[in-house]
């Protein structure tokens, strides 16, 4: 789901004023407050702040406060701050067993898309499948030109049949004339594969009747 800022009535409720200019080493610390207003300060305060060692406090954080309202003003302060060290530090969460954390994290790369593009094609390589999905799940919401190529390579080269299957699903939705050579690969790479078959050739019906 989109990433929503907090609305002001729970700012005002919740959240103990904000001072961008509280130590770095104080933040740190009152984000093992028992108290919650004293930690979404803090959160902010890192937010403001911004930079390397913030933005790995921050994710750090998000794996290790699993109240919601914490996790999602997390989110929100990532988002916002975007940048190399924000997909960076994302990219453990995908690994997470906690779905819920997953889910956050995925939210978050989808809001980055500017950060996320030039390193999508490392991204897709790497060894974990489960992490693969996850990112063709992200590739959804990007709406950069080049979904349709980085698909086209999943569903070319990609060894496991379910981080096929996902890329096909969003194919059916994105694709162009441009990936029907490789949706015919896709159906000769695994004859053996029901749905990758049933994808695929759902996609070239489409495909065909848009051209």
């Amino acid at each position: 789901m989109p990433i929503m800022k907090p609305k002001t009535r729970d700012l005002a409720e919740t959240d103990a004023p904000l001072n961008g200019q509280r130590p770095f080493a104080e933040l740190v610390d009152a984000l093992a407050s028992r108290d919650h207003a004293t930690r979404l300060s803090a959160i902010r305060s890192l937010g403001t702040q911004g930079g390397a060692p913030a933005i790995d406090v921050l994710c750090r954080h998000l794996i290790a406060d699993d109240d919601r309202a914490t996790r999602d003003v997390i989110a929100v302060e990532l988002a916002r701050l975007g940048g190399e060290a924000v997909v960076e530090g994302l990219m453990p969460l995908l690994r997470s067993d906690d779905a819920a954390l997953r889910n956050i994290a995925i939210d978050i790369l989808k809001e980055l898309p500017t950060d996320v593009a030039p390193r999508m094609e490392a991204l897709l390589d790497d060894p974990d499948p489960d992490v693969r999905i996850f990112l063709v799940n992200v590739l959804e919401a990007l709406r950069h030109p080049a979904v349709e190529d980085w698909l086209v390579a999943v569903i070319t080269m990609d060894a496991n049949v379910n981080v096929v299957g996902t890329a096909l699903d969003l194919l059916n939705e994105v694709g162009s004339a441009a990936c029907v050579p490789a949706l015919r690969a896709a159906i000769a790479r695994f004859p053996d594969e029901p749905f990758v078959t049933f994808s695929a050739e759902n996609a070239l019906r489409r495909i065909g009747s848009a051209s």
